[in-house]
């Protein structure tokens, strides 16, 4: 195995959501010393998990140029491609300015953060955070057919920001994923990729999903993965406006009440695991 590129010296945050685990770089304090411009080789060498630090996606948090924006959150997958959103991203990058952030931003409980999917707002409840995920985009009323090497799958296609296919699936522990979700991500169907999320219906209130994300693989957890899917469990009848979504990692509660105009509501933790500083490579 190559390793990345040589590793800078630099600050940073260790953080997960559900087990969705981030580095996150502080642009308000200054993550470096060095003259150091985060681009998609640095963000994959802190991303690889034997010669970096190891996360699945690297959050940038810096000042934002939005009007009433009080950041921005830029993101990077471990293969050095963006996202243009992360829902579990966006509650860490919440509790980070709540703890860590410039004076003026510390201790409040409700932000306004700019992504690529928008401006998006969050609200602090404790160390839950509930967002307001924007309203869902529909490639469609009804499912469509996938064709694959793997099989054939009806599948919703879902905008949360970002793309997704989601497909129901009567037993989700009978889903080889890694054999099924890079096949679906790379489908020449999606003309940047995307995300899979495979759904079990388990009641009116309760899904079960696992995710295979778009540039880092399967991840415990994905909140716009989540919000896409409950979005399409509401459309196909599966399910009620208001439900709990079961990831490998951990349970969110998501609400939509169907109207194509209205937001998604997406709450669920962030948790700060440590703090550190990596050593330049020699």
């Amino acid at each position: 195995m190559t390793p990345p590129i040589s590793m800078p010296r630099l600050r940073f945050t260790k953080m997960h959501g559900l087990g969705n685990d981030f580095v996150v770089l502080d642009e308000f304090a200054g993550f470096s010393d060095e003259s150091v411009f985060v681009d998609s080789a640095v963000a994959a060498a802190l991303a690889h998990r034997q010669f970096g630090i190891g996360c699945d996606q690297l959050l940038l948090v810096g000042p934002s140029r939005h009007p009433d924006a009080h950041a921005r959150m830029d993101i990077w997958n471990p293969d050095g491609s963006r996202a243009e959103m992360c829902g579990n991203g966006i509650r860490a990058v919440a509790l980070y300015l709540q703890d860590h952030g410039p004076a003026a931003l510390r201790d409040q409980f409700s932000y306004a953060i700019e992504t690529g999917a928008g401006l998006l707002s969050v609200t602090l409840h404790g160390r839950q955070v509930k967002v307001n995920m924007g309203p869902p985009r529909l490639a469609a009323s009804a499912p469509e057919r996938l064709k694959t090497s793997v099989g054939n799958f009806d599948f919703w296609e879902v905008s949360m920001g970002n793309p997704h296919a989601v497909i129901f699936v009567s037993s989700l522990d009978e889903v080889p994923l890694e054999s099924w979700g890079p096949v679906i991500e790379k489908h020449p169907r999606f003309e940047k990729r995307t995300n899979v999320e495979f759904v079990e219906v388990v009641s009116p209130s309760l899904i079960r999903v696992k995710v295979w994300e778009r540039g880092a693989g399967p991840t415990l957890a994905c909140g716009t993965g989540a919000c896409a899917s409950a979005v399409a469990s509401i459309l196909a009848g599966k399910t009620r406006q208001s439900m709990e979504v079961e990831l490998p990692g951990g349970v969110l509660q998501l609400e939509w009440n169907r109207n194509a105009a209205s937001p998604v509501w997406m709450t669920g933790p962030a948790v700060e695991v440590f703090s550190g500083e990596t050593r330049a490579s020699k």
